[in-house]
C-alpha cells in the first residue's frame, strides 16, 4: 500500500492547524474574561479610595441679578414678561501654582492587585473682577458680591480627607461638601464676603486619595503644577504635557506650566450656563472618562503598572498559530523526509499540548508574575511534548529536534515581547529565514506523488 503524497499530508495538517484555531481564541476570550475580573477586583479594591482624579482649578462663582424677559401662562396664553433673574459669573484666578505630593500603595484582594494613591495637595491663587464685564452683558452694579463662592472641584468627591482648609485674603473660608448653584458637581466650596471687590490672595490645601491617574483641568489664567512621587513608572497624559520631568528609581518629578492662551478662555466665564455645563463635563469621574484624557483640556499622571501580565499574555496568544505552524511543519519534515509516519490524532494531540501552553501561562501569571510563568508554563509543554515526540518520531534524537525548537520558539517570543518597538522588523527577519530554511529542505521533494512504502524513507 501506498502512502500519501506530501501534498495530501500538508493539507492534512494545515486543516488540523485551521481546527486549532477554535481553542486559541477561547484562550483569547478566556484572558479578556480573566481581565475583566481583574478590573472589577481593582474597582471593589479601590472603592473606598476614590477611582481616577480629576481636580479643577479653584474659581469663584459670583450671583448676579438681571432682567429678561421670560414666557409666562396669563389665561391660558404664552405671553414674555421682564423678570428679575439670578445667574453668576464664573471667575477663574489670574495665577495659579498648585504643589502635589502624590505617596502610592499597593493594595491587594486575593489574588488581584491595585496602586491606590494619597495627593497632598498646597495651592495659592489670585482673582481679581475683570475690567471687561460688559462683555459678559454684567454691570458692577448687578453683582451680588457678599455671596460670593470659592469652588473646588473634584471628580470622586470620596477621595476627600479631613483637613481641608482654604484662605482668602488672610481670612479663613469655611469649607462644605458639594458645589451648590448649578448641578450637583463633587468637591468642596466656602462662601466669602467679596463686598470691596478688591484683587484677592488665595492659600489652600487639602488631601486626596484615589486609584489609576490623578489629572488637573486648568481654568483660566497662567497654571503651574509641580508633582513628586516614588512611583517609578509614571505615564503624562492629556493635552497639556510636562515642561520637563525626571524619572529614576527613587520616583518621579514634573513640571507643567500651563498658559492663558493654551487654556483657550479668559480668567472669567459668564453668564455661567455654558461655562459650568462644560467644567461639569470635565469632571467626570468614570473610568473610561480618563483613558480618553488625550481628548479633554487636562494634564494627567497615569500610574502605569509595569508588565501588566493580561497584556503580556495577550501578545503570546496571537503568536500561538505561529508555534502551531512551526512545530506541525517539523513534524511533516520528518514525515515525508526522514520517514516517521505521524498521523492526523498526534498532530491534534501536539496542537492541543501547544495551546494548553498559554492557559498555564495565563494561570501561574496571575500568581506568580509573568516572567517566572512564562519559564514554568514553556519548560512543562516542551518536556510533555519532546517525550512524546520520541514515540510519535520514533527516536530521541528527532525528539531532541522538537525540543529544541521548541526552546527556541519560546525563547524567540520571550525576546520579541521584551523588544515592544523592534519586535516586527525582528520577527519578520526570524521568518524570513525560517521560510528560506523549508525551502532549502524540501527543494527536491516531489510533492505530487507518493514515493515510498510505509516504513520506507523517500530521498530528499
Amino acid at each position: 500500500m501506498r502512502d500519501r503524497s506530501p501534498t495530501v499530508k500538508l493539507v492534512i495538517a494545515g486543516l488540523i492547524g485551521l481546527v486549532l484555531l477554535i481553542p486559541i481564541i477561547m484562550v483569547y476570550d478566556l484572558v479578556n474574561d480573566r481581565q475583566n475580573q481583574a478590573r472589577i477586583a481593582e474597582s471593589t479594591i479601590t472603592a473606598g479610595a476614590g477611582g481616577s482624579q480629576v481636580v479643577s482649578t479653584p474659581i469663584l462663582a459670583v450671583p448676579y441679578l438681571a432682567q429678561k424677559q421670560v414666557p409666562v401662562l396669563v389665561d391660558g396664553k404664552s405671553v414674555m414678561q421682564t423678570q428679575q433673574v439670578r445667574s453668576e459669573i464664573l471667575i477663574a484666578p489670574l495665577q495659579h501654582s498648585l504643589d502635589t505630593r502624590l505617596d502610592t500603595e499597593r493594595k491587594k484582594k486575593a489574588i488581584y492587585e491595585t496602586v491606590v494613591f494619597s495627593a497632598d495637595m498646597a495651592g495659592q491663587a489670585r482673582f481679581e473682577l475683570p475690567d471687561d464685564l460688559s462683555s459678559y452683558d454684567v454691570t458692577r452694579d448687578q453683582l451680588v458680591l457678599s455671596e460670593a463662592q470659592l469652588r473646588f472641584g473634584v471628580s470622586d468627591a470620596r477621595g476627600l480627607r479631613g483637613g481641608a482648609k482654604a484662605s482668602l485674603g488672610g481670612e479663613a473660608v469655611e469649607l462644605s461638601p458639594g458645589q451648590r448653584a448649578r448641578g450637583e458637581g463633587s468637591g468642596f466650596h466656602g462662601t466669602y464676603d467679596w463686598s470691596e471687590g478688591d484683587a484677592l490672595d488665595l492659600e489652600y490645601s487639602y488631601t486626596l486619595r484615589g486609584s489609576r491617574s490623578l489629572s488637573l483641568a486648568p481654568e483660566g489664567g497662567d497654571t503651574r503644577w509641580n508633582v513628586t512621587s516614588s512611583w517609578q513608572h509614571p505615564g503624562f497624559e492629556g493635552r497639556y504635557l510636562p515642561d520637563t520631568s525626571d524619572i529614576s528609581d527613587e520616583g518621579f518629578s514634573a513640571n507643567w506650566s500651563i498658559g492663558t492662551l493654551a487654556i483657550g478662555h479668559g480668567p472669567a466665564d459668564g453668564p455661567a450656563d455654558e461655562a459650568e455645563a462644560e467644567l461639569e463635563r470635565r469632571m467626570m469621574s468614570e473610568y473610561g472618562a480618563v483613558e480618553e484624557a488625550s481628548d479633554v483640556a487636562w494634564a494627567t499622571i497615569a500610574l502605569v503598572e509595569p508588565g501588566d501580565i493580561y497584556a503580556q499574555v495577550d501578545r503570546s496568544v496571537k503568536y500561538g498559530f505561529l508555534f502551531i505552524g512551526f512545530t506541525f511543519l517539523a513534524f511533516l519534515l520528518f514525515d515525508v523526509i526522514g520517514g516517521a509516519r505521524v498521523a492526523a490524532a498526534e498532530y491534534l494531540l501536539t496542537g492541543a499540548g501547544l495551546v494548553l501552553f498559554f492557559v498555564l501561562l495565563l494561570a501561574f501569571a496571575e500568581v506568580a508574575g509573568f516572567a517566572l510563568a512564562y519559564l514554568i508554563a514553556s519548560a512543562a509543554i516542551i518536556g510533555l511534548l519532546t517525550a512524546y515526540s520520541a514515540a510519535v518520531l520514533g527516536g530521541w534524537k528527532r525528539a531532541g529536534f522538537i525540543g529544541g525548537l521548541l526552546t527556541v520558539l519560546y525563547a524567540g517570543l520571550y525576546v520579541l515581547m521584551s523588544l515592544e518597538e523592534a519586535s516586527l522588523i525582528v520577527g519578520s527577519v526570524a521568518m524570513f529565514f525560517a521560510l528560506a530554511g523549508v525551502m532549502y529542505a524540501t527543494r527536491n521533494l516531489d510533492w505530487s506523488q507518493a514515493v515510498r512504502e510505509p516504513g520506507e524513507p523517500l530521498e530528499a
